[in-house]
């Protein structure tokens, strides 16, 4: 198979501002894979958490170093392949790159969409939340504003953790709660609070009637997370802390849920592998992004019937996204009855 390699950058309408700090744009990579005249696609965006990043250059060299060695398999070799990538320590954005443009050649192939081939029901597929990101109150409430203008909102995800600290984040919370009494609310602290106010918090938020809590503490320190799940009234989800299925065993203990990203899964097959194992553990699932294009967010949106909730909205603050595929409806995320991914390029386009 021959696999090419294309940068493109993205802009957000609004910047997000999370507990890390914030993203304006990004540079992702678009990557083609073609054989027997079919095309199949898939795309890697840049992420860090922590010490673990992967930048768009450490994504396209890797993707450079790979690519001879993957040029004499077919995309139906997905397990050699797989194989072939984690020997060679390959990013797990390069992984899902790849893995995603596999899944959508087989589906153009044989001329189904992905979900259909899994045998999935897009019924099943819930609201997707639409996250507004750490700001003042007046401008959390703007931000509000400028979602429901913009589309039928079923639930929104707000970003605490506020480097000013908890008081800020309630502030926020409270304003926007007021500003929107009708969608239900989800919170993601990415990793931005201590243990101690992570219990105060968790406490406070139920009283509000928030659904549960995304990544309360800093990756690695994951020991605290029973300490949490005690004294929390909330359920309590992962990101940072989970990447792949390996992770869920030791957390199945101190959480009640998991988020899945395809860039730190690597790819729609350790997707697959990681709801298996997380329903083999009692846990619910949600499926997530970063700063992906309508492409990877499309492919996330193929296993959405699996997911008790999702977070599939960056696509949706671009104003330069050069792709189109899932479409937004009563505020879900649904993939069309195109084959394989259903997505288009705007240079293509019909």
């Amino acid at each position: 198979m021959q696999i090419n390699v294309n940068l493109f950058t993205v802009n957000k309408r609004f910047p997000l501002t999370i507990s890390r700090g914030t993203t304006a744009q990004t540079t992702n990579v678009w990557v083609q894979i073609s054989q027997d005249g079919i095309e199949g696609w898939g795309e890697a965006s840049p992420f860090g958490v922590g010490n673990h990043r992967q930048s768009t250059d450490t994504i396209k060299d890797a993707l450079e170093q790979v690519i001879p060695l993957l040029q004499p398999f077919s995309p139906l070799q997905r397990q050699e392949i797989e194989q072939v990538l984690t020997q060679h320590q390959a990013p797990s954005a390069v992984k899902a790159a790849l893995d995603i443009a596999m899944h959508d050649w087989l589906g153009k192939r044989v001329g189904l969409p992905l979900w259909q081939i899994w045998g999935l029901d897009r019924h099943a597929i819930v609201p997707t939340s639409l996250t507004i990101g750490i700001n003042s109150p007046e401008g959390a409430i703007a931000r509000a504003k400028d979602w429901l203008n913009f589309t039928d909102v079923r639930v929104f995800k707000v970003k605490l953790g506020s480097p000013d600290g908890i008081e800020a984040d309630r502030k926020m919370l409270l304003a926007v709660q007021e500003a929107a009494p009708e969608p239900e609310f989800f919170v993601d602290a990415n990793g931005g609070w201590s243990l101690e106010d992570a219990i105060a918090m968790c406490n406070w938020l139920a009283d509000l009637g928030i659904k549960y809590v995304e990544q309360p503490l800093p990756r690695g320190e994951e020991t605290s997370l029973a300490k949490l799940k005690e004294n929390s009234p909330l359920p309590i989800f992962v990101d940072e802390s989970c990447f792949t299925s390996s992770d869920i065993p030791h957390l199945s203990n101190y959480v009640d849920g998991i988020n899945i990203k395809l860039m730190k899964s690597g790819g729609l097959t350790e997707a697959m592998r990681m709801v298996h194992v997380a329903r083999s553990y009692g846990l619910q699932v949600m499926f997530g992004c970063y700063s992906d294009s309508s492409l990877a967010n499309t492919a996330a949106a193929q296993l959405a019937p699996l997911a008790d909730y999702l977070d599939l909205d960056s696509h949706l603050n671009l104003i330069d996204d050069p792709f189109t595929g899932a479409l937004l409806k009563e505020g879900r995320v649904l993939p069309n009855d195109l084959p394989g991914l259903g997505v288009q390029h705007s240079a293509f386009a019909t």
